[in-house]
């Protein structure tokens, strides 16, 4: 049985009462839905179609199995079910009206039917004028027509959106060479699309999903060793996300760029860039991203020698963690915990001296058991190699080398290491080579032992991927 049809205003009461204002403030859909449809009779099969959403996915909402954050579909709600903007933090809609704007039209004066087809006909040129009002009429309804043509949908959207956040979940743990294909096909079909029309919400919400795609491109380069390709890829992500207006996306792109530069051996851009990326415009939004670029920048202030710096901004990094909200989206977009205390690890062991040393060890053993007690789909094994590979350092600087090689025997046992494992490998062997480890029989094993395993094929000579 069809729903009745009702007025897409919401009762004045409802949008005033302190529980739907404090739900609206914090953008808590499946409240604001629940309510919508207890206060306004307004059901979930509606609110799907005012918005624009499968009702699938208002269902997952309300059920609290799923979070709206696109910007682009806190817009629809908005328009949809004639919230304010202000509510949701949004700017004023364009069906908002000032008050002062506000008239009451007066009743016109009846006036004969006779009398107007005289008046009209009586004027100069009436026929030419007809015409030409007809013809304006057909160019208005050719413009609805053409503003109406799209060529995506919310089902096709919510398909990408699943689409990329499988992809970013299997990404920290499952081989390149099966990610590549696939990540490669999303990225055409979404930007044949957008070769297309669609209305300005879903060009906005394809950006957002063509930035997250090329950002899964820009680490595949990346792990592969190609700085170039990278380096393309993210300004990709920078320009969707300057696009789409997403905050996220946009700090994200910042956090990528400053690991990039860290990796080239540039630590004080690489610190800029993720000072920028907690600083600059709007902020970095919701989720991780702040706790991942204060702990970039604190490495990279580390590496730089700007020790004081990077001691202060890695407390600053664990205050984000404390405060921060669900990601957007999850694996290699996410900041899990036992990364970040990976990253406090490599700080604290570039600061250097006995005690932050110490506290090096503990934050890298901390990472490393964090890793192992998650889900093992969940568990990156670069993440991983990285953090035995800092226990090792540490452990050289603390003068235990027999640790230190133990440490090291759990990293050498993978059949290939992405570019920065391989970096750190050679820092190692790098270290071993110098005093006061340098002539030392168990340093020179463990250093012909990283000269072995760094000269395996890398990733980057993988058939999939051409070069």
């Amino acid at each position: 049985m069809p729903e009745p049809s009702r007025s897409k205003e919401l009762p004045v009461g409802l949008l005033t009462h302190p529980v739907m204002i404090e739900a609206c403030q914090a953008r808590d859909f499946g409240r604001i839905f629940e309510l919508v449809r207890v206060r306004a009779g307004i059901y979930p099969s509606m609110i799907a179609r005012r918005c624009d959403l499968t009702p699938s996915r208002v269902g997952e909402v309300i059920a609290g199995r799923r979070q709206l954050l696109h910007m682009d579909v806190i817009e629809r709600i908005s328009d949809g079910l004639r919230i304010p903007g202000h509510l949701l933090g949004l700017a004023r809609r364009s069906w908002e009206t000032p008050p002062s704007l506000t008239v009451t039209p007066r009743e016109p004066a009846e006036v004969p039917a006779s009398a107007v087809e005289y008046r009209v006909a009586a004027l100069p040129g009436a026929e030419e004028g007809a015409r030409s009002l007809a013809a304006d009429t057909e160019i208005s309804a050719r413009l609805a027509r053409h503003v109406a043509e799209t060529n995506v949908n919310a089902l096709v959207l919510e398909q990408f959106d699943a689409d990329v956040e499988r992809l970013a979940r299997e990404f920290v743990s499952r081989p390149l060479p099966l990610l590549i294909p696939e990540i490669r096909t999303a990225r055409g079909a979404v930007f044949r699309l957008l070769e297309g029309r669609q209305h300005p919400r879903q060009t906005r919400h394809l950006y957002v999903i063509a930035g997250w795609l090329s950002g899964l491109a820009a680490h595949v380069s990346l792990d592969l060793g190609d700085r170039s390709g990278a380096a393309t890829h993210a300004r990709t992500v920078a320009q969707c996300a300057e696009i789409s207006e997403h905050s996220s996306l946009r700090a994200w792109a910042r956090s990528f760029q400053s690991l990039a530069a860290y990796w080239a051996g540039d630590y004080r851009r690489a610190g800029d860039l993720a000072l920028a990326g907690h600083s600059e415009g709007p902020g970095p939004g919701a989720g991780t991203i702040k706790a991942r670029l204060l702990s970039l920048e604190a490495r990279a202030r580390a590496a730089e020698g700007d020790h004081r710096s990077a001691l202060r901004v890695l407390a600053l990094a664990h205050e984000a963690r404390n405060t921060a909200g669900p990601d957007e989206l999850p694996g290699v977009f996410s900041f899990p915990e036992a990364k970040q205390w990976a990253y406090a690890g490599t700080t604290l062991l570039a600061v250097g001296g006995d005690e932050q040393t110490r506290q090096a060890i503990g934050a890298s053993h901390r990472a490393v058991e964090l890793y192992h007690a998650g889900p093992e789909g969940d568990r990156s094994p670069g993440d991983l190699q990285a953090a035995h590979l800092d226990l090792a350092t540490a452990y050289l600087a603390s003068g235990q080398v027999e640790r230190a090689g133990a440490k090291l025997s759990e990293v050498c046992t993978a059949e290939v290491f992405t570019a920065s494992i391989t970096i750190r490998l050679r820092n190692l062997a790098a270290l071993l080579g110098s005093e006061p480890y340098r002539g030392t029989q168990s340093a020179v094993d463990l250093r012909a032992h990283i000269q072995e395993v760094t000269v395996r094929p890398a990733l980057a000579s993988n058939p999939t991927e051409p070069r």
